[in-house]
């Protein structure tokens, strides 16, 4: 058996040759590991160039190198370049280099940066609209950036200053947190939309000596001040600033409801009232829901008056009455005003007469809203006069104002006439079956009305098809209109001067 194998594959070494082979091996092994440099490692001689398959020859040659680092691997080492990247990336906060770098490498630097940086260094240097979205989205999940403008930067800036107002407590938070971040958002805010102000932190009032009665203990304790926070300073700071939508209540109050936390005193009123003067930048000027009663509306459009930028003014869901609507009426007068909202108020038949009066006589206005108001026939059929000389308004919304058949008469004229108004909303009034009629009669002559809410109003249902259908051919017409404008030429353009002997 043994001179079979030797014969059948002579290039393998005999047994006793391999075991000493393997035994040197082991012992030179076991001696490079032991700390004796006496004795050197002994070196296996190279076997036979054998490389058929039975050979093992090029496993012994291999050699590996086994790295005590264990975050060690033989990957390339990196550009220096991608080093330095590396370097700034990790130094930004304390030496932000950026401006100096190539454009490519900004972007890898930018692509990189800790959206956690100190606004301190991050917002009058980095401009890159990736960086602020990634900042925005860490932040807020549900980002609405058309809303700001279609920019992340802004809406950054915006939504971060709104959390602060939110969450300002007077006499409680430092007023400088918001001040100091003035510098970084001024060239940046637009737009400041807060739907919370809370109030002063009510301190358990001192005990009062002697007996009081329980019906009688309340009425004397002296109401604490509930100012809030005062915008002037902030708005003073922006420079850019043109919308500013406000709400003065408290959400998510819970257990802790109190009427107070829904109070605009008359402080915040004149405070206010001086911010917006003061803003010659300010376009849309919003205060709902806030119990705003007359006396304050006069007040905050007294210093609206002549303002050279406000183009709309927004005080629905308040408690604005007929003064407070004479009010608004001598701003349509003496502003550029062209969108004014008083719905869900109180304003009656005196404040519609007053509204129609400065309609009648207005050239900027273009959209009226007084839904959920009480103006009645009166008030209806007044504004429904103005409509007659009234070559501006677009959009009139009366929706919910007790309004019946003689105002949809005088409407129903208005219609044959007017070529301005392009939406009408009557819904939830009581027009009836013949005030329909005469609305059907009236849009038999209109081409320039688009939109006609008619819902809930007790008309007949085929009066209210067929106004529809009379939408429908409008709303044809004007497409039509935009796709070839050239085609609907008024007729003395298109024939010519007529002939003066003919």
């Amino acid at each position: 058996m043994q001179d079979t194998q030797t014969t059948e594959s002579p290039s393998i070494p005999s047994r006793s040759s391999t075991s000493t082979q393997d035994r040197s091996s082991t012992v030179g092994q076991t001696l490079s590991s032991a700390p004796q440099p006496s004795k050197p490692t002994p070196i296996i001689p190279p076997l036979a160039k054998s490389t058929g398959p039975g050979s093992g020859s090029g496993v012994r040659r291999m050699r590996r190198i086994i790295a005590e680092d264990a975050e060690w691997s033989l990957a390339i080492v990196p550009l220096l370049t991608e080093l330095c990247i590396q370097h700034i990336v990790k130094n930004f906060q304390n030496n932000p280099i950026l401006k100096q770098l190539l454009p490519e490498h900004q972007k890898k630097v930018l692509n990189h940066l800790s959206p956690d940086l100190p606004l301190a260094v991050t917002a009058n240097l980095i401009d890159d609209e990736s960086y602020w979205r990634r900042c925005c989205t860490q932040r807020w999940p549900v980002c609405h950036v058309d809303n700001h403008g279609g920019s992340w930067k802004r809406m950054f800036f915006e939504l971060h200053l709104e959390n602060l107002l939110k969450h300002f407590i007077p006499n409680t938070t430092d007023p400088a947190v918001i001040l100091n971040l003035l510098p970084l958002c001024r060239n940046y805010v637009r737009a400041i939309r807060v739907d919370q102000f809370l109030p002063p932190v009510q301190l358990p009032a001192p005990p009062r000596g002697g007996d009081q009665s329980d019906s009688g203990s309340e009425g004397e304790m002296e109401e604490p001040a509930m100012d809030h926070y005062q915008l002037d300073n902030l708005v003073a700071g922006l420079s850019h600033l043109e919308e500013l939508d406000l709400v003065y209540g408290v959400k998510d109050c819970g257990m802790n409801f109190e009427w107070n936390l829904f109070l605009f005193t008359y402080r915040d009123c004149h405070s206010l009232a001086a911010t917006v003067k003061a803003c010659h930048t300010l376009k849309i000027f919003r205060l709902t829901r806030s119990k705003v009663d007359d006396d304050k509306a006069r007040i905050l459009i007294r210093s609206l008056l002549d303002h050279p930028a406000l183009e709309e003014l927004d005080l629905s869901h308040n408690l604005i009455g007929d003064r407070g609507a004479r009010a608004a009426a001598k701003l349509l007068s003496h502003s550029r005003l062209r969108v004014l909202n008083l719905a869900n108020n109180q304003v009656r038949a005196p404040g519609a007469h007053s509204l129609a009066h400065a309609l009648g006589h207005n050239s900027n206005l273009i959209s009226l809203n007084l839904r959920l108001n009480c103006i009645e026939d009166e008030g209806g059929q007044a504004l429904a006069h103005a409509l007659h000389t009234n070559k501006c308004l677009t959009t009139l919304h009366l929706g919910g104002n007790e309004l019946s058949e003689p105002t949809a008469t005088l409407l129903s004229q208005v219609l044959t006439i007017n070529t301005t108004l392009t939406s009408i909303n009557l819904s939830c009034n009581h027009i009836g079956l013949d005030g329909g009629k005469q609305l059907l009669e009236g849009m038999s002559d209109n081409k320039t009305l688009l939109e006609f809410d008619l819902r809930l109003s007790d008309i007949a249902q085929e009066s209210e098809y067929l106004i529809g259908q009379a939408l429908c051919a409008n709303r044809e017409a004007a497409r039509q209109r935009a796709l070839n404008p050239s085609h609907f030429m008024s007729p003395v353009t298109v024939k010519g001067p007529e002939n003066p002997a003919g």
